[in-house]
Formats: C-alpha cells, sequence, structure tokens
C-alpha cells in the first residue's frame, strides 16, 4: 500500500479531504477516501455530488506520505474505493 500513488478530493473552499465518517460518531475524523486513478476521483464526486462537484480538486499523494497524513489530520484509516460509481469502498484502519 506504501509504494503505490493514490488520488484524494480536497474542498477547493475550506481545505478538508472527502473523507467517510461513521454514523453516530463526532469526535472521529473518520477515513480519508483514497481513488487509484484521478478520473475515478473526479468520476465518484461527479456521480454522488453533482452539486459541489465544482468544489474539489484532485490530488496526488504517494503512499509514503500517506502515513503521514493519517497522522496529521488523525483519521481512523483509508476507504480505498475500487468502484466509483457503485461505490464500493475497502476501509482499512491504520495501526
Amino acid at each position: 500500500m506504501f509504494t503505490k500513488s493514490y488520488y484524494l478530493l480536497r474542498s477547493t473552499q475550506d481545505g478538508q479531504y472527502l473523507a467517510a465518517k461513521p454514523r453516530n460518531t463526532e469526535n472521529s475524523k473518520g477515513f480519508l477516501m483514497l481513488f487509484n486513478a484521478d478520473y475515478e476521483a473526479l468520476s465518484y464526486v461527479n456521480q454522488h455530488a453533482t452539486e459541489v462537484a465544482n468544489r474539489f480538486a484532485v490530488e496526488p499523494i504517494s503512499g509514503q506520505q500517506l502515513k503521514q497524513m493519517l497522522d496529521r489530520w488523525g483519521y481512523e484509516g483509508v476507504g480505498v474505493v475500487s468502484d466509483p460509481l457503485v461505490p464500493q469502498v475497502d476501509f482499512l484502519r491504520k495501526q
């Protein structure tokens, strides 16, 4: 996982990254959503958030930077999106 590059969706308004948050958990930052390709990230936001799609930008991140980002932003783990249209997400908790 740490040798691969991923893509993130980041809000152009407040700088927050797209994350999946568990229900009934206010203090959780959630799981950082990762995409395998830039076009998959764009497909995801265009399919599931059409009205705000123009408020997101796609950013690349290397696998080596990922752990540092998880620690810095306080995410519980990652959600790797394998199919952006369905969507199909594999959640991985950091250790």
